[in-house]
């Protein structure tokens, strides 16, 4: 069973301006399913997954490509970064639009290749699980995220309804497609064996991990983490490891898709670089599994379910923008007072503040610390992202902001 992506249209139409499109995304989110489904039958596949192909791509990679002429797809380039090198001279030979696609796993090893072979060349889309608009396949086009009262409204028109059971039983469950479509039905053999692939394969390429009990350890403690503020010397306490071993082992679950760093927001930017981020688990199944718990109502109703809902919100809002193609401008802010927000977009040189709140009865003070934003600059909009059924006001451009509008 297919389901649509919505980043289908945004794909074909950088298809035509770019002659390499590069699809990043973690394990097991269809990348290579939603590429095969969008090419044409004059597009071949190639995976370097098949040991004697990769050996091809390593050995002899003018050989690779007189067997495989573009328009190609080829599935996980980052195991053979040495054909980018060809791949910029048959581009620069040739000249057209679309002529590979690619899909990779691992930043590390695809971005250097990329930045000294292809850079003009080359698009870079990004692909995580299944967003809650794609799982329920209501309405793709819509477009990115941002609490814009007139936008939010034409969103609450094709709102289908999720019952707060329903909403925590799809954040227990994650966003992995073959969870979704009902292929792999038991949740924790999949993640257990996602796990031992991860670690087996990212983990050994990327940085030759030496203790992957170690490592496993220092996983569980960021997924116990989630939606807080990074505290790297705590990180690095608590495992047992040493503050340059967390932020190395940080970094890789970034260069694979496990985590998101959120920024704060600073007017000065060199300021932005260096103050502590959030970080976030970009799929809150796997979160979930490492925090060990077993059903969706014992998460609903334990300590992490404010932070595994926020978590939630922020990987639907980010799926909301990477799968249109686009970046967001958000980050979290905080000041001197503590006054916190937690996501603040940026736009036009206008402010749309956004708060999460695990709660269904709306309240006004919820839009308090907004109001501490104005000297910020112009604050246009803003909301709270709740467990309420509709879109309702909160105050002057300000709304209570039901989670499966996003």
């Amino acid at each position: 069973m297919y389901f649509n992506r919505t980043l289908e249209d945004s794909w074909n139409k950088i298809s035509k301006q770019f002659p390499v499109l590069l699809l990043t995304g973690p394990r097991q989110v269809g990348k290579t399913t939603f590429l095969r489904h969008v090419s044409k039958e004059n597009r071949k596949y190639v995976s370097l997954d098949d040991p004697d192909i990769r050996l091809l791509a390593k050995e002899d990679p003018a050989m690779f490509f007189r067997r495989f002429k573009p328009p190609v797809l080829i599935d996980e380039i980052q195991y053979a970064p040495n054909l980018m090198q060809y791949m910029k001279i048959e581009v620069d030979n040739k000249k057209k639009s679309g002529m590979f696609w690619l899909t990779g796993s691992q930043q590390f090893h695809m971005m250097k290749g990329i930045s000294e072979t292809l850079a003009g060349r080359v698009a870079i889309m990004n692909l995580l699980g299944f967003s809650d608009r794609e799982n329920r396949r209501v309405a793709l086009n819509v477009p990115p995220f941002i609490p814009l009262g007139y936008e939010l409204e034409k969103r609450q028109k094709n709102k289908v309804q999720s019952s707060i059971e329903n909403i925590f039983y799809n954040i227990w469950l994650g966003s992995f497609p073959a969870l979704k479509t009902g292929k792999v039905q038991d949740r924790s053999i999949f993640y257990s064996s996602y796990l031992r692939t991860y670690l087996e394969r990212d983990v050994r390429d990327l940085a030759q991990v030496g203790d992957e009990g170690a490592f496993l350890t220092f996983l569980k403690a960021c997924a116990a983490r989630t939606g807080q503020m990074l505290n790297l010397s705590e990180l690095a306490r608590d495992t047992d490891v040493t503050v340059k071993t967390a932020k190395k082992w940080l970094s890789i679950l970034e260069a694979s898709f496990i985590v998101f760093l959120l920024k704060p927001y600073h007017s000065n930017l060199t300021k932005r670089l260096v103050k502590t981020p959030k970080l976030y688990f970009l799929d809150t199944g796997l979160c979930s599994y490492l925090t060990e718990w077993i059903t969706p109502e014992a998460l609903e109703a334990g300590a992490m379910s404010g932070a595994i809902f926020e978590t939630h919100i922020f990987s639907e809002i980010l799926k909301s923008w990477l799968h249109t193609g686009k970046e967001p401008s958000i980050y979290y802010y905080r000041d001197k007072d503590c006054v916190e927000i937690d996501f603040l977009f940026t736009q036009n040189q206008m402010f749309y503040p956004v708060e999460v709140k695990k709660a269904a009865t709306p309240k006004t003070k919820w839009v308090g610390p907004m109001n501490k934003l104005s000297g910020l600059g112009t604050v246009d909009s803003g909301g709270v992202i709740c467990l309420s059924k509709e879109l309702l006001p909160l105050g002057k451009n300000m709304f209570a902001i039901p989670a499966d509008l996003i």
